[in-house]
């Protein structure tokens, strides 16, 4: 087990009234299973984590009240984004179900519309949607964006949206994750490319179907924002 600095002083705060794991994650942006992990000694809080806690708890963190203030102000604002992968249309990956490395995490602005929803971040592959407007996603860009399950009561799908679809095959054995706009109609949903490369076709999803060609299809995550880095560096 990690013998983390801060695991008393978390498990302190939860015992006060009003305080809940789920809560600090939320606050975290993270997962609940990783407050589980940390309460019981299996990872410890990352520095600015450690800030973010202090914020949700209304305490400073062990080391005095002098550290408390550098590290909030250095992170004000920010939360932690999950690296999920790669966005490539046309590409089925074999998902790894005993995967138990840690997920990679960036700091991200937070998203002051949904506080609470994960942000994902997806790496783009490919050019289907090259020709997207008013700004194309291209090859090499990285979408920020929001945890479809966690926004899904409250956000309601609306024609040309650009979302990340989840297709998967074999059982749920082989998984095609790709970057798609949406074009909604009575008995279906279309998920287009928006591409100059005539491989890349729509996906239908109607109401109705009940046909079992052994791929389902989800929404998995809306996209929210595009960045890119400037090459040189």
């Amino acid at each position: 087990m990690l013998e983390d600095p801060y695991k008393k002083w978390v498990l302190e705060n939860l015992d006060r009234p009003g305080m809940s794991q789920t809560g600090l994650a939320n606050a975290l942006g993270l997962h609940p299973s990783a407050i589980n992990k940390v309460v019981n000694g299996k990872r410890q809080l990352k520095s600015h984590e450690v800030a973010g806690a202090a914020d949700y708890f209304g305490t400073n963190p062990p080391g005095g009240a002098a550290s408390a203030p550098e590290l909030t102000l250095n992170t004000s604002g920010l939360v932690a984004g999950r690296v999920a992968g790669v966005v490539e249309a046309g590409t089925f990956r074999e998902v790894d179900e005993f995967d138990q490395s840690e997920p990679v995490e960036i700091l991200l602005p937070r998203d002051e519309k949904f506080p609470y929803a994960r942000q994902l971040v997806f790496d783009v592959a490919g050019d289907s949607l090259n020709e997207l407007r008013p700004r194309p996603i291209l090859s090499g860009d990285r979408l920020v964006c929001l945890a479809y399950e966690d926004v899904a009561h409250e956000v309601e799908l609306r024609d040309l949206m650009v979302v990340v679809v989840q297709r998967t095959r074999d059982g749920g054995h082989f998984r095609e994750w790709s970057v798609k706009q949406i074009e909604l109609y009575n008995d279906r949903a279309e998920f287009h490319p928006r591409s100059s490369n005539p491989k890349h076709k729509p996906i239908v999803v109607h109401h109705d179907s009940e046909a079992d060609d052994g791929v389902s299809v989800e929404i998995i995550a809306l996209v929210r924002r595009v960045m890119n880095e400037m090459p040189g560096f």
